[in-house]
């Protein structure tokens, strides 16, 4: 029998054990002691298990305390609520309903299915299930019920079926770039990719063939610290970041404002890596000498239209920059670290000093105008292109912890603690990725708003969104700022799941989970089943668990966005050479022992992948290899063409091509676990200018390949 803690833990969505997706599957259980924190860190007050039993009853009272739930996710003819009432309000109640977007309420039409009654104190309480009866379409609708004294109110969430999945996609196949804009290196860029560059892809794209470019996440970073480049660390999941502003293209530049500014400008455009700092800053100077110009032109009054309609959410970025700005170098710990007064977005203080640096404040509102701008642009050129899919943005599982949103909204987000991943084939020291997490109780009780914001911002210029970690929307590995190891939270998979649904249906965006990790038994399963298309990577698509002979193309699944690898992988020609085992090794991320399995699991993944093109007769007949090199001794004549041909012929309905790998870098972008003074994440160019892709001998084999085949 199940004691009393054990009941608490489930009701919260703890998880006491879990079991991991490394090779040996490893179970795990966490301490009673870690597991109450967990308790507290949700924003309960449990300080000893002993009291668990009155906790519960606790959580049980406050729902028969409330008329509403805060927000109900439905199905579309599924319209089912419960409210709760005193019994002497029973009979005297009128529910009404209306879009939220109407102005005027109407009486609801509804079926009483079920009731029950509790009593607390002298008061006898009813909670009623409730089956609108209503021809609603998929939307937000506002309720409000009505008694002899008072009203109350709460959202519905009316949700399709489905996500949203464009019509061609049900008989035809697609392919694109999976690009991370930063490296895209050219020949008029300023040393880091930019928009202009995006738009320069979308037309590479529209000249092949291609309909799709995924993007690494766009979202702004920390303006003081540009070298804190990670795109899935931001500080707002709402704004873009200004590193990617073509400054020649805003109005207003002129060349005089690069003189001093030659030599680092040379430097920065032919650097091995990116100079983030020098580029930004570089950047930023010219930006402030356009923007003390910009005063009377047509250019300001477009910027004040902006400001007025981004309202409060940019007020609050840009103050929060302003603020950080003028302590970065003063105190170490970011916002919780300023001046007690100005710990809170809402005092006066923090008026004062947005009202004494106005000027710090319009410019900071005004970079966000020019990405806004210049996104735009892209999105338009996109559209005039042809692009069937177009931009395949991401959305991050979670940002950076001395973020604005933690510092606006921190009750939202679990106290003391950053999500992560426990061990897994891929990773097998698991990752502490220190990113703030929603909290699942104060998420629903806001309903679901901050969650609904992001994804809504993230679609804009979207054609569709890759969800970062998509297990997320079920469960989230969450790790305690004072440990190494963690536990599982989990989340109102429905209520996510249902979410998602319903902002894909409306903006018109395909959703594709990022599933690649822990995945849980019957979740890709649910995903599908919802309309969500998944993720998967060549070496993840191998029979027996992921340790067996590679899948053939027609054995993919359908409904799948498909790639060599990822951002966070080694591209295919360092796989190929085991580079990825050794800086690891190197690191003292592996022992010796870790990196001789991870070896001779490299070398079975060779000869089984050889087997598969062989099998699949996807080599060159120009290009037919001389060897095996099985044991890393050399690199395959047209492997990489041959792999791009056996991932185009794929089932699946859309297919990422990587750069990296066409070129044959052998760079990681990312080694998940390491900060930039072990490896330089995040700061990789491209080897070939994106003039040049189209002349280059490696790219044109590629998209032979490929068009081959789509």
């Amino acid at each position: 029998m199940e004691n009393s803690f054990d009941i608490l833990l489930k009701k919260l969505g703890i998880a006491r054990k879990f079991t991991d997706a490394a090779q040996n599957q490893k179970e795990y259980v966490a301490d009673d002691e870690t597991l109450r924190k967990m308790v507290n860190y949700l924003g309960f007050d449990l300080k000893n298990i002993n009291e668990s039993e009155k906790l519960l009853e606790k959580i049980e009272k406050q729902r028969w305390l409330n008329v509403f739930e805060p927000i109900y996710v439905v199905r579309k003819n599924a319209e089912n609520i419960d409210i709760v009432l005193p019994l002497s309000d029973v009979k005297n109640y009128v529910l009404k309903i209306k879009r939220a977007d109407e102005k005027n309420f109407r009486n609801a039409k509804f079926v009483l299915r079920n009731e029950e009654t509790r009593t607390f104190g002298k008061i006898t309480y009813v909670r009623q299930d409730l089956e609108i009866c209503e021809d609603l379409s998929p939307q937000y609708y506002d309720l409000e019920l009505e008694t002899k004294e008072k009203k109350y109110r709460s959202v519905l969430a009316l949700t399709p079926e489905k996500c949203y999945s464009p019509e061609f996609l049900k008989n035809q196949k697609i392919w694109g770039f999976a690009a991370q804009l930063y490296a895209l290196k050219s020949k008029h860029n300023w040393g880091v990719g930019d928009f202009s560059d995006l738009a320069e892809l979308a037309k590479i794209c529209a000249s092949n063939g291609a309909d799709i470019i995924g993007l690494n996440p766009l979202n702004v970073l920390f303006h003081d610290f540009p070298e804190d480049a990670s795109p899935y660390s931001s500080i707002s999941r709402l704004f873009l970041n200004p590193i990617y502003i073509d400054v020649e293209k805003v109005d207003g530049f002129s060349l005089d404002m690069l003189t001093g500014e030659e030599k680092i400008l040379y430097q920065t455009r032919n650097s091995d890596n990116i100079d983030y700092t020098s580029v930004y800053n570089l950047k930023i100077r010219i930006l402030r000498k356009i923007f003390a110009l910009i005063s009377g032109s047509n250019q300001e009054k477009e910027f004040d239209l902006y400001c007025k309609k981004k309202g409060d959410d940019l007020q609050r970025l840009a103050v929060y920059q302003t603020i950080y700005s003028e302590f970065h170098d003063k105190v170490y710990g970011g916002w919780k670290s300023w001046p007690k007064e100005l710990q809170n977005p809402n005092s006066s203080a923090v008026k004062e000093f947005a009202e004494a640096h106005k000027n710090e404040v319009s410019f900071f509102k005004y970079l966000q105008f020019l990405c806004e701008k210049q996104l735009a642009e892209v999105y338009q050129k996109i559209k005039d292109n042809g692009l069937k899919i177009g931009l395949y943005r991401d959305l991050p599982v979670g940002l950076c912890k001395d973020s604005l949103e933690l510092w606006q909204d921190r009750d939202l987000f679990i106290k003391d603690c950053g999500a992560g991943a426990p061990p897994d084939a891929f990773f097998p020291s698991g990752q502490k990725w220190c990113l703030g997490a929603f909290n699942p109780f104060k998420l629903k009780a806001n309903a679901y708003r901050p969650f609904i914001k992001i994804l809504r911002e993230a679609m804009r210029f979207a054609g569709a969104l890759r969800i970062d970690h998509v297990m997320s929307l079920m469960r989230l590995y969450i790790i305690p700022d004072s440990s190494k190891n963690g536990t599982y939270i989990y989340y109102n998979f429905d209520d996510m799941l249902g979410i998602l649904a319903l902002e894909s249906y409306l903006n018109k965006c395909l959703i594709v989970g990022e599933s690649i990790g822990n995945v849980p038994d019957g979740f890709i399963e649910k995903l599908h089943e919802r309309g969500v298309y998944s993720l998967s990577v060549l070496w993840a698509e191998r029979w027996e668990n992921g340790q067996g002979l590679f899948k053939m193309p027609q054995d993919y699944p359908v409904n799948v966005v498909c790639s060599i690898g990822t951002h966070d992988m080694a591209p295919l020609k360092a796989r190929w050479f085991g580079y990825d085992i050794q800086l690891m090794y190197d690191l003292k991320m592996l022992n010796d022992t870790e990196k001789n399995d991870l070896y001779k699991g490299r070398e079975t993944e060779r000869k089984y992948l050889l087997a598969a093109l062989d099998y699949a007769s996807t080599w060159p007949s120009d290009e037919l290899r001389k060897a095996d090199y099985l044991y890393g001794e050399g690199y395959p004549e047209g492997i990489m063409p041959a792999a791009e041909k056996y991932m185009a012929r794929s089932a699946s309905k859309i297919y990422l091509a990587q750069p990296e790998d066409i070129f044959g870098e052998t760079r990681l972008q990312n080694l998940p676990g390491t900060n930039n003074t072990q490896h330089p994440n995040w700061h990789r160019k491209l080897p070939v200018d994106l003039e040049d892709f189209e002349h280059n001998a490696e790219f044109i084999k590629a998209l032979k390949s490929i068009k081959s085949e789509r």
